[in-house]
């Protein structure tokens, strides 16, 4: 959701009743919540025009939209069942589906990454692994950062060599998180984990985390190491997409974070976006670039991670390509 789709939210849920606001929320996750918590939070000022705009935009929204996708995994267990019987249907819906009863995850995404850290350090590696791949990738990230280096390696590894979760292990993970997830010994192997895991979780940890991570890797195996490096997408890449993926690109960031995520970049990402600019918001940006001065490292690479997340965004929604080595893929 862009920062104009939250806006607009959020005016919407302040403005439609409590009852009816709060029977929204509960179909969003955490990160929506939150967003639209502190947006709504922050509102000053809101005209009745601007009110209005909000609610026929919704409207026509609205009008466009069908039934279909409501409910869909139920209907799908349904008709596949009647279609293939029971036996046949079940191996089917669980490879649609990635197999599984995971809903108990869910509340681990409601938790500060430094809790869940504290929860599940002590446990064996292989468990630790099995929860993150469950988890979004910057909230796996962040409670790899609270590892001490050697936990956090041996867990990185094994979710890149992880090619999926066997039911014994989803009922190991039930009686680590007492109850939260459940384990059925008719759960079929989910695929999860692997090198693109592994690849998008480094891509939000700090650069001296990522760099020991591979060392690491690269200490047990070389070519896997070079594989997850393929995969993973940094702000250089940005050079790999076209002018009208980096137009949509700069619509939906802020110029205070693009300054300071360009702070020691390459000159040719820095041309990149400039010609991808009108002229005049071009000339203001590399004024504001020379006039900013010096900017801690630490800064840049966080500005960076932020854009990227908005880039992986973008990308989910078919809205950007990355031409990957060899292949065109999708991050």
């Amino acid at each position: 959701m862009s920062d104009l789709g939250i806006q607009k939210s959020a005016i919407l849920l302040s403005t439609i009743g409590e009852e009816a606001a709060a029977e929204v929320f509960k179909y969003l996750g955490p990160k929506e919540v939150q967003k639209l918590g502190m947006a709504m939070a922050s509102l000053e000022n809101v005209t009745r025009e601007q009110v209005e705009q909000v609610f026929q935009d919704f409207r026509a929204a609205a009008e466009k939209k069908t039934t279909l996708g409501m409910a869909s995994n139920d209907y799908i267990r349904k008709v596949l069942t009647k279609a293939l019987g029971d036996d046949k249907a079940a191996n089917l819906i669980d490879r649609i589906l990635h197999g599984g009863d995971t809903s108990g995850i869910e509340s681990l995404k409601w938790m500060d990454a430094g809790d869940v850290a504290e929860l599940i350090k002590n446990e064996h590696p292989q468990i630790i692994a099995t929860i993150l791949v469950h988890l979004e990738r910057d909230q796996a990230s962040e409670i790899l950062s609270h590892f001490v280096e050697r936990l956090r390696n041996d867990v990185l590894l094994r979710i890149a060599t992880l090619d999926g979760i066997q039911p014994s292990a989803l009922k190991e993970l039930n009686d680590v998180l007492t109850g939260l997830l459940a384990g059925s010994q008719n759960l079929k192997k989910a695929a999860m984990g692997g090198v693109r895991a592994a690849a998008e979780i480094l891509n939000f940890m700090g650069t001296s985390q990522e760099a020991s991570v591979i060392s690491s890797v690269r200490d047990y195996d070389p070519d896997l190491a070079q594989k997850i490096q393929d995969e993973m997408f940094v702000f250089e890449n940005l050079l790999d997409l076209d002018d009208r993926s980096i137009q949509l690109l700069l619509r939906e960031i802020q110029s205070d974070s693009l300054i300071v995520a360009l702070k020691g970049t390459s000159e040719e990402l820095r041309e990149k976006i400039f010609k991808n600019m009108s002229q005049r918001a071009a000339e203001m940006l590399r004024d504001d670039l020379e006039a900013k001065g010096a900017v801690r490292l630490s800064e840049v690479e966080a500005e960076q991670k932020e854009i990227l997340k908005t880039v992986r965004r973008l990308a989910d929604e078919g809205q950007i390509v990355l031409g990957g080595k060899g292949e065109e893929s999708v991050v």
